[in-house]
């Protein structure tokens, strides 16, 4: 007969969810069952095979494709530059050979209100986008398939973005020769993304095309393998949402738009979105260490990743465009994320209903536990408070094992996102969490009991899901749901206590929706947030370990209630774990120091500027690295400064800074137009003209001169105010015309006009005392690395 009143007198084995007598053969029919539901989950989020290039023409074809980025990824194409000029000969080029007509948009634009209020100055630029439309039969609106087709800098942008713009040149190949569609698709390659994401600010407000909105694909990339995820969505997604369930290789999760959104990070789709657009925004994120890079070549891209771009885009492109379009926008938002040959999507009018009933199956759980002598209340709510343990103490020590492997291998310190090969250390994380829980298992199962700690970590799900159902509803179902199949299962194994392996099979369920759930999302999250945010990946791996402390009982060395046992050599038995997840872990890092080293193809990154004063003819080598590399430290010293005194478009974070050798440089011409006054007001019109080639001109008004208009290269500029300091007004133009750009201001009359002006280019090899880099010391994909900057001071 169970006991149904005080549990002290019962042994820990006693008080577990399920006891069945061959707990052996339950052990392992479970740990099968959930590696078998693992591989299937992980699965739900792995690209699909690349079709190669003589698949069937009516297929999208990665091999097809993947032609298109090697001509567009020969090299670096930053906006303006003959190599951009070339890259958009070749869109225009493929598209007309489609039977399209396409267009160049060649204006001069800013950046969106939500972009303009840096320090440097609001952004603008020249862009020049590539535009085809493919006509529909009846159209009830613009289906606009988007990516950009510049690069950075310092990288030819194999991944970021040429992967976009090939995925939608092979669709377009595919539309252009099948069935006409009933709505219009907009082929939109925008420009200059890199600068200031220019070229989809100008599309959406000066292209007629834009005026009465749409259906808006953006496609994107931040790195160079992983899947396709479908990460942000415009508002009342419902009905997108469930079109994107219905591609052939859908990955996506509400949640990912609701950290999205905290991030201070930007892509075209911002723009569409900000204009009302509806859309869904994509982008692969695995393998970020090549991002903005020299090593962001074709051949850092994974095809199989290309792939997934390319067929989903293909089949929400078919799909939507025989959509009655207008009926999309829906009353609300779904939840949504991936399961094994699915996605899943729900409206968020089941959030708190769904939040409702985990937190009701908990507590239904820890009620029939009681009742049948499983559990106490104080040992409950013990347990409930000690699961704060790993749940805190997981993240911290896998964000203090990054700092310590980035001690061992200093170059990691700039890696913005990743290393190149990070799943050791991945796996070192997720060794870390299992010593952890294991370790917090046994030292308090006997105490507690394990059916206390199994419910208390439910519990902790269960108000997850409450917290973020109020805070984050798209990423409510990652605590919800473990939560809710949790408590069932956890209801059901006590119920079936008596009937040995059904039990056990219970919570074997129960612990699969938890895998299904929150695996996939570990797996999605590491790259998000990478290693130098470690403790993101952590915190859903240890949420994981929650769910499988019933198995995890199963497993126990001490579950098994051996006679004969102290409970000293009992709890050293339950340690067993612990070590060996301990040793894991250390091995793991270990084999990522070995493997993941750094050489001419994974060189370490670093970062240098040089800025030449064209009033003192003082120069001066610059870096953004928080501590200088051996080979930056011949350049800089390791005392950071500002340098906005001089070079107002830097901004005010400090940089590193040392000597360097006046190069022959000239500065930026600026001259005077026109000067005319009215009242109290006085308008100048100036030329500021490079006189050599150039990435980007700046211009800064010093701060006692306010202005009160602005007009550069014809477009007004609403807010052109900086960070304060010596400079007030000031702006940035990314491809500038080579005959010079022309800027008016309105300053009140008498106030002194001192102007400071800065072009920039790229490449530092032919400057004076540059030495070249060694053969694994890399660059990073930064916006300044490598630029070379003259600034000049006017008065007028």
């Amino acid at each position: 007969m169970e006991r149904t009143a005080g549990v002290s007198g019962v042994g820990a084995a006693d008080r577990a969810l399920t006891r069945p007598a061959r707990r052996g053969w339950a052990a392992l029919a479970a740990v099968l069952f959930l590696v078998a539901v693992g591989v299937l989950a992980v699965q739900s989020v792995r690209p699909p095979a690349a079709r190669s290039a003589d698949a069937p023409a009516a297929e999208f074809s990665a091999g097809r494709a993947f032609t298109h980025v090697q001509t567009i990824a020969a090299g670096p194409h930053v906006a303006g530059s003959v190599a951009n000029d070339a890259v958009r000969e070749h869109l225009l080029t493929t598209l007309r050979g489609l039977g399209l007509a396409p267009e160049v948009q060649d204006t001069v634009t800013t950046q969106g209100a939500r972009l303009s209020a840096s320090d440097g100055g609001v952004g603008m630029a020249r862009v020049r986008n590539v535009i085809a439309t493919l006509p529909g039969t009846a159209s009830t609106g613009r289906v606009f398939l988007v990516a950009h087709y510049d690069s950075a800098q310092t990288g030819p942008g194999a991944n970021d973005d040429a992967a976009g713009v090939a995925a939608i040149l092979e669709t377009a190949r595919v539309l252009t020769a099948g069935p006409r569609l009933r709505n219009d698709v907009v082929f939109v390659l925008t420009d200059a993304e890199e600068a200031c994401l220019c070229g989809a600010q100008a599309f959406v407000e000066q292209h007629p095309l834009a005026m009465d909105g749409g259906v808006v694909l953006n496609l994107e990339a931040r790195g160079s393998s992983g899947p396709a995820i479908m990460f942000e969505t415009s508002t009342a997604n419902a009905a997108l949402v469930g079109a994107f369930a219905d591609v052939p290789e859908p990955v996506g999760t509400s949640f990912a738009v609701e950290v999205y959104r905290l991030l201070p990070n930007n892509t075209d789709f911002t723009a569409f979105r900000e204009r009302g657009f509806t859309g869904l925004n994509t982008a692969y994120i695995d393998g970020a260490a090549v991002y903005h890079t020299p090593v962001d070549t074709p051949e850092s891209m994974n095809r199989d990743t290309l792939q997934q771009h390319g067929v989903n885009l293909l089949a929400l492109a078919q799909d939507l465009g025989g959509r009655d379009l207008p009926a999309l926008r829906s009353a609300g938002d779904a939840t949504y994320f991936p399961v094994p040959g699915a996605l899943v999507h729900y409206s968020s009018s089941w959030i708190w209903p769904l939040a409702g009933a985990a937190l009701v199956a908990v507590l239904g759980c820890a009620w029939l536990a009681r009742r049948r002598g499983l559990l106490s209340v104080p040992r409950l709510l013990g347990a409930f408070g000690l699961t704060l343990i790993p749940v805190l103490t997981v993240p911290a020590l896998s964000q203090l094992l990054w700092i310590t492997l980035k001690f061992i291998r200093p170059g990691y310190a700039e890696l913005p996102i990743d290393p190149y090969r990070p799943w050791w250390y991945r796996l070192a994380i997720v060794a870390l969490t299992a010593a952890v829980v294991c370790a917090w298992y046994a030292l308090l199962r006997r105490r507690l009991g394990p059916a206390a700690l199994a419910v208390a970590g439910l519990a902790w799900l269960a108000v997850l899901g409450l917290v973020l159902a109020a805070l984050a509803p798209g990423g409510s179902y990652l605590g919800a749901v473990p939560a809710l199949t949790g408590g069932v299962a956890g209801i059901a194994a006590v119920l079936l206590r008596g009937r040995g392996l059904l039990s056990a099979a219970a919570v074997t369920l129960g612990a699969a929706g938890g895998v299904v759930i929150l695996l996939p999302t570990m797996v999605m999250f590491f790259p998000a947030m990478g290693m130098n945010l470690a403790a993101a990946g952590a915190f859903f791996a240890v949420l994981l370990a929650l769910t499988l402390l019933p198995v995890i009982d199963l497993l126990h060395p001490e579950a098994g209630g051996q006679r004969g046992l102290t409970a000293l050599s009992a709890r050293r038995r339950g340690l067993l774990p612990t070590l060996a997840a301990t040793v894991a872990m250390v091995v793991f890092a270990a084999v990522g120091l070995a493997v993941d080293r750094f050489d001419a193809d994974h060189p370490v990154p670093t970062h240098l500027m040089y800025a030449l004063d064209a009033d003192t003819q003082q120069a001066r080598w610059l870096s953004e690295s928080r501590t200088p590399s051996e080979w930056t430290g011949d350049y800089v010293g390791t005392e950071h400064t500002t340098v906005t005194d001089t070079l107002p478009a830097f901004g005010a974070e400090g940089l590193l800074s040392g000597p360097a050798e006046p190069a022959a440089l000239p500065a930026p011409e600026l001259t005077k137009t026109a000067d005319s006054s009215a009242g109290d007001r006085r308008t100048v019109t100036l030329k500021l003209t490079p006189k050599r080639p150039v990435r980007l001109v700046t211009l800064h008004v010093g701060a006692a001169a306010e202005v009160s208009a602005a007009t550069v290269g014809g477009r007004p500029l609403a807010d052109g105010r900086t960070g304060g300091g010596t400079w007030g007004f000031g702006f940035v133009f990314h491809a500038p015309p080579a005959d010079g750009l022309e800027v008016t201001l309105t300053v009140p009359v008498g106030a002194p006009l001192k102007l400071r002006a800065m072009d920039a280019s790229d490449g530092l090899a032919a400057l004076p005392g540059f030495r070249p880099r060694p053969a694994d010391v890399g660059v990073v994909g930064s916006h300044s690395s490598e630029m070379l900057a003259v600034a000049k001071t006017y008065t007028f």
